[in-house]
């Protein structure tokens, strides 16, 4: 993947990702924007070298992403105490960080994000 490439893949999934929070809670945090960007960079670089079905890609995206959150909640909410995000009064959630009502909606998130990706690769 060339630089201009993987700078665009990050910089659009973190736009994206800090995009949807301010919709959906009215605010967000730069670790969101660097956790978004890192997971749709991931996806990308998976998506334009293999190219499985949608349903696979949906997984793919859900479990990638249900893991980039779990990973910077553990960090910017458990070890430095920032509180961007608390799921704890969700069920099924997983030390506050993660929970499987967010983890379906980045399943189905996951089905737009491999049409950009596709677009992403047509410009590159």
């Amino acid at each position: 993947m060339e630089t201009k490439e993987f700078l665009a893949a990050f910089f659009l999934g973190g736009a994206l990702y800090v995009i949807l929070e301010l919709v959906y809670r009215r605010r967000s945090h730069i670790s969101m924007f660097i956790t978004g960007g890192g997971a749709f960079l991931l996806l990308h670089g998976l998506f334009s070298r293999y190219d499985p079905p949608l349903f696979v890609k949906a997984l793919i995206g859900m479990a990638l992403i249900t893991a980039a959150e779990f990973i910077a909640g553990y960090i910017v909410n458990l070890k430095l105490k920032r509180n961007v995000w608390d799921y704890s009064g969700v069920r099924f959630n997983l030390y506050g960080q993660i929970c499987l009502k967010y983890s379906l909606l980045w399943a189905l998130l996951s089905l737009p994000a491999a049409f950009l990706s596709r677009m992403l690769s047509a410009v590159f």
